[in-house]
C-alpha cells in the first residue's frame, strides 16, 4: 500500500509557472508508476500526465504537451509536475495516483492523494 500527498498548488496569473509535488510513503516507491489527474468544478476527473516506475517513459494529455513536464526522484519518493504557461482552463484540483504501470484512466488507479488546488487567473 502507498499513501500519497500532493503539494505546491496555489493561485497564479495566466502565463505563470507552478511545480506540484507528490510525495509517497512506500517501502518500494519505484514499484509504482504515477499519474497526475485534475478535476475542475462540474467536470470529470481527467488525465494530465503519467510516468513509469523507472521514469524513462512519460505520457501526456494533449492539453499538457509542451507545457507540463513530469519527473520523478525515487531517492526522495517524490513525483513532480512542472507546469509552465498556465492558462485559466488549467484551474482544477490536481491529484496524483499510483499503480503498477502507467495508465490514463483514473478508475485504474487504486491509490490517490487528497489533491491540491491550482487556480489560474487572467
Amino acid at each position: 500500500q502507498v499513501q500519497l500527498v500532493e503539494s505546491g498548488g496555489g493561485l497564479v496569473q495566466a502565463g505563470a509557472s507552478l511545480t506540484l509535488s507528490c510525495t509517497a510513503s512506500a517501502r518500494s516507491f519505484n514499484d509504482y508508476a504515477v499519474g497526475w489527474f485534475r478535476q475542475a468544478p462540474g467536470k470529470e476527473r481527467e488525465f494530465v500526465a503519467a510516468i513509469s516506475r523507472s521514469g524513462t517513459s512519460k505520457y501526456y494529455a494533449d492539453s499538457a504537451k509542451g507545457r507540463f513536464t513530469i519527473t520523478r526522484a525515487n531517492a526522495f519518493n517524490t513525483i513532480y509536475l512542472q507546469m509552465n504557461s498556465l492558462k485559466p482552463e488549467d484551474t482544477a484540483v490536481y491529484y496524483c495516483a499510483a499503480r503498477a504501470t502507467p495508465h490514463t484512466t483514473p478508475a485504474n488507479y487504486p491509490y490517490w492523494g487528497q489533491g491540491t488546488q491550482v487556480t489560474v487567473s487572467l
